[in-house]
């Protein structure tokens, strides 16, 4: 009995060809659908003789037209029957039926994975090889982790002048290479602005706004190395930027500098008149509502912060119309800086308790209150911790201060 025969089992119904063996008393039968069924030897017979000889072989030779040859010539060598058709020539100048330069069309249908229809694009840098520690370069990415084609534009800025440096097409959870980049490609583009459209092929799809988004790049992040993290996308640490994840566009980290000065500058007469204006005189005089020793009724604790019954955060409104009796005549940027030494103050007010959480409610707006917050937080309470405070509590214009 040997591989590739047919046996037929004794004790049952059905058999198939011997695909192995496992020691010298079990053989490996396997059936029609490719399963091999482990059986004693003893227990499977040979559906029929199989002869091995050369001469059975050379007897079943067939002819150029595909039938047996019968009543060879006995006098023709063994050697000679074996090679027979080996030195058949091949006519070379006969045209090849394949077009290899025809172009491939063909274009397999992208997989789809389930939650991934909400729209999320990420750069990302991976360290290369061919960096030194001196001089370090990094592969950049766009990545595609969504169910959709994407469109993408990406331009940097040179003098208040927008370059296209990189466009294509990314095809759903998928990443493509944009380019190594180095120290001095990173100084150069600080800011990349990223343009995104996003569809799908052969298929209704939910359509998508078009992203049209700024990405800040901080070169000082790349001599850091807890920026580059373990994450899903690559097999080594990254230092990933988000362009949109989840449909919904980051929030800007940092402040604009001459937005902040052009909010606090404003001139008065962009300011809608409210009845009379008040002189500066007028303005000295305000009765400020969180005042501890203010006129109406000498209150010593403020109408503007509250004590949220869930546990011990304090939550201080930071609206004008909170913090101050009335605001008539009063610029946008006094009106500012007066929230901001609001902030101050109550910060100073709990600075000898550790732990301490404070929310300070600044609202959406244009963001300018908020900016210059994180700006405060970041440059002159470097160890108090901060965060968006709880959307379902307070929506987008909330931020939550840990006291240190």
């Amino acid at each position: 009995m040997r591989i590739g025969d047919k046996v037929r089992f004794l004790n049952d119904v059905g058999g198939g060809k011997v695909a192995g063996f496992n020691g010298n008393n079990i053989v490996l039968v396997e059936d029609e659908d490719g399963f091999q069924i482990p059986v004693s030897i003893h227990d499977v017979v040979l559906e029929q003789g199989e002869d091995y000889s050369i001469t059975k072989v050379i007897d079943q030779k067939k002819d150029k037209s595909g039938n047996p040859l019968q009543n060879q010539p006995q006098s023709r060598s063994l050697s000679a029957m074996l090679h027979e058709g080996q030195e058949e020539t091949v006519d070379m100048t006969v045209e090849d039926m394949v077009d290899i330069a025809k172009p491939v069309t063909f274009r397999q249908k992208p997989q789809e994975r389930k939650g991934g229809n909400l729209l999320s694009a990420y750069l990302a840098f991976v360290p290369s090889d061919s960096g030194t520690p001196d001089q370090p370069r990094f592969e950049m990415f766009l990545i595609n982790d969504c169910n959709y084609f994407i469109r993408f534009v990406c331009a940097t800025a040179d003098d208040g002048l927008w370059t296209v440096k990189w466009d294509n097409e990314v095809e759903p959870n998928a990443k493509t290479s944009l380019g190594e980049v180095g120290i001095d490609d990173l100084n150069a583009m600080t800011k990349v602005n990223v343009q995104l459209l996003a569809y799908k092929r052969e298929q209704p799809f939910m359509l998508k706004p078009t992203v049209d988004t700024t990405v800040r790049i901080e070169p000082v992040r790349f001599f850091k190395a807890n920026s580059f993290r373990v994450n899903p996308f690559f097999d080594e640490p990254a230092l990933l930027f988000t362009i949109i994840e989840a449909d919904k566009l980051p929030r800007p980290g940092n402040i604009d500098a001459k937005q902040l000065q052009q909010a606090m500058q404003k001139d008065e007469s962009q300011v809608k008149p409210q009845g009379q204006q008040a002189t500066s005189a007028q303005r000295e005089q305000l009765v400020r509502r969180y005042a501890d020793d203010q006129s109406k009724g000498n209150k010593k604790s403020s109408p503007y912060i509250r004590h949220r019954e869930l546990d011990d955060t304090m939550v201080i409104d930071l609206h004008a119309e909170q913090i101050l009796d009335f605001t008539r005549g009063m610029k946008p940027g006094e009106i500012l800086n007066y929230q901001l030494k609001v902030f101050i103050d109550t910060l100073a007010q709990y600075a000898d308790k550790p732990g301490q959480k404070l929310v300070f409610i600044h609202g959406k707006g244009e963001g300018v209150l908020r900016k210059a917050i994180i700006n405060e937080l970041r440059y002159k309470y470097k160890n108090y911790t901060f965060q968006d405070a709880s959307f379902q509590e307070y929506g987008y214009g909330a931020t939550m201060v840990t006291i240190k």
